[in-house]
Parts: structure tokens; sequence; C-alpha cells
């Protein structure tokens, strides 16, 4: 069993339907793309509007104009469209202070349009005009979700499972441009401050999630967020993954429900795997120590054709049975036989298990 598998099924996380995800996204930029656009530009605005009012009171003031005829001066003239010319397009004989006053409306107000301009482009190319806004209030409804940390091969990994199961999941991050590769995506991410995890986990929710499972590749940084996570939420269930064994009760001590050596745990797999073919997975459990989950197929004149649980059950704990694609649920009802063809799921050690694996094989 791998890391994130064994992750998964010790999570008690509820289901959610997350197909109307991509929908909800739409429909909330619809409705904060505006908002976004005014936060995102709104000094400028005002700048814009300043240079406006500027602008229609040096024409009133100098040109006489009434209010309303020097405010569309004002703006045709700031806009370049050239409705109304000053002076009747002397500039010659134009008066200099407001020849002055001019020069600096439109200088001012070109740059403050230029601006406006490139934040509109960038933030479309760059598809978050709104995004980020959306991202903030989606997770705000989020439920008994969980919260992933660090997004390396085994944070992947653990949300693409978590995608599978259809289970709600924030990715914390602290590299930009993953964040933002996670944002274009559609994926719930939150961009973490080195150093400022519990202000991370806040945004992600941690007050209504069921999960954190922390898997950053350095053991520091997930001892200070299990820490974190702890003292945020007394009751939430943490997994978290340990690179150095020696911390493992380091991080249980912290506050983990559960830690997972990964390094020891794809040692195991592929130590294990040199031994036996057969090998599916391993169980980690601190009850009954490491074991080794085995398949093995019955073959014609295998020994174990005709014999029971009972029998088999000696040299390995038999987990179940597969013949002909179904999951026989009465294996250990006396009267139940292996056949040629059947898979044999066993649980044990690796000696149990080669031993089993020499009599289930053609001889």
């Amino acid at each position: 069993m791998s890391d994130a598998d064994k992750i998964i099924q010790e999570t008690p996380v509820a289901h959610h339907q997350n197909e109307s995800r991509r929908l909800s996204f739409l429909l909330y930029e619809a409705l904060y793309g505006p908002k976004v656009f005014v936060q995102t530009v709104y000094r400028q605005l005002i700048l814009l509007g300043v240079m406006f009012a500027t602008g229609a009171g040096v024409f009133a003031y100098f040109e006489k104009l009434p209010p309303l005829a020097a405010l569309l001066a004002s703006v045709s003239t700031i806009t370049t469209i050239g409705l109304y010319v000053p002076n009747g397009g002397n500039f010659v004989t134009l008066n200099h202070t407001e020849a002055i006053l001019l020069i600096v409306m439109i200088v001012v107000s070109v740059g403050a349009g230029a601006s406006i301009v490139q934040s509109t482009v960038s933030s479309v190319v760059n598809g978050d005009l709104a995004k980020g806004e959306v991202e903030k209030r989606l997770i705000k409804k989020l439920k008994g979700h969980v919260i992933i940390f660090g997004y390396g091969h085994l944070g992947k990994y653990v949300a693409e499972k978590l995608e599978e199961l259809r289970l709600d999941y924030v990715v914390v991050t602290r590299n930009p441009e993953l964040y933002a590769s996670l944002l274009s995506r559609e994926v719930f991410a939150v961009k973490e401050i080195e150093s400022r995890p519990v202000d991370a986990l806040k945004e992600a929710g941690i007050e209504r999630a069921g999960t954190v499972i922390v898997s950053h590749n350095e053991d520091p940084d997930n001892m200070m967020i299990v820490l974190s996570a702890r003292k945020l939420r007394p009751d939430i269930r943490i997994v978290s993954v340990v690179n150095d064994t020696n911390l493992i009760e380091t991080a249980k001590t912290a506050g983990a429900d559960v830690v997972i050596p990964a390094s020891v745990t794809v040692g195991h797999l592929l130590a294990l795997s040199a031994v036996t073919k057969d090998l599916v997975g391993v169980v980690f459990s601190e009850k009954i120590g490491t074991k080794e989950i085995a398949q093995f197929s019955v073959f014609k004149t295998s020994k174990l054709i005709g014999k029971g649980m009972q029998e088999v059950s000696k040299l390995a704990m038999v987990i179940g049975v597969v013949r002909d694609d179904d999951v026989i649920k009465e294996i250990f009802d006396p009267a139940f036989r292996l056949k040629e063809g059947d898979t044999v799921l066993v649980l044990g050690d690796p000696s149990s298990l080669h031993e089993l694996e020499e009599e289930a094989k053609a001889v």
C-alpha cells in the first residue's frame, strides 16, 4: 500500500459532490469580476476622475464654459476624442497657465489610462481577474474538506486520489508559480507565506475542515504545521509525513494522529518487490507492526486446491478470495474450498508469504 493510499483509507471524510465546482467558478467570476477589477485599478480610476474634474475646472475658468460643457470638453481632451479644442485651436495665444495645466492634466491622465489598460490585459492574460476572489469565497463554503500542505510528488498524488474519490480539498503551497497554475486549473489553493502557516490554515478553512495532511519535503516545516494546526483545532485529524524516522515520535508529540515514514514506506516496498512479484501493498500498524499484502493465483497443480481457509490460514492471514472476478464473502464457511484460478489475498510477513507462494504455484 502506498503512502497516499494509506492516508486516504485512514481519513474519515464525508464525500462531497464537486462536479459543480467549475460552474461555481464561472458564476462567481461573473458576479465578482467587476468588483475585483475596480479593486485592482481604483487608484487609477480616482486619479482619472480627478483629472476630468480638473480639466472641467480649467475650461470653465479660462474658456468660460458652463459646467456640463466644461466636463465634456475635459473628457474629450483627455480621451483624445477632440470634440473641443481650447482657444479655438490657436495654441499660440492660449493662456500660458491654462496650457501648463492642460499639459499636466493630459500627461497624468494618459499615464493613469495606460496603467488601467495594462492591469486589465495582465489580469485577463493570466486568467486571475476574479479567480482569487472566487476561491476565497468558495473555500469559505467548504465543510469537512481536506487541507493538503505541500504539493510535491506525494502531495500531488494525494490530491489526485482525493479527486478520484470526489472529496473536496484545498492545496497550500509556497510556490507562486504553482499557486497560479492551480488557480488557472480551478483547484482550490492557498499561497502560504513562509513561517506563517497559521494564516494559511485559516485561509484554507481549518475551522470547518475534517483533516489536515502535511506532506512538505522538509520535516521542520511539517512539524511547524502540525503544531499550528493542533493549536487552532484540537479536535481535527492530522496526518503527517516524515522523512527522518527519528522524528516519528516527535511528530506525534507535536499533535499528528497518523505519521507516515515516507522513505521507510518506499524503501520497504522496493525491497519486498525484489523478494516476491506478488506483493500488492504494505500495512503499517503500531499494534501488529509492518505487514505485507500479497495476492496469489491458484494454479492447476497447486497444493492449495481443495483446501479450506483453516488450513491456508496456518501459513498467512487470508483477507479475501477472488473467483471469476467476484469477491467471495463466505470464505470461512467450512464448506468453502479453493479452486483452480482463484486469487488469494493474504496479509503476513515476507517469510510466511513466500511459503504460501510456493504452495500456490504450479510444481
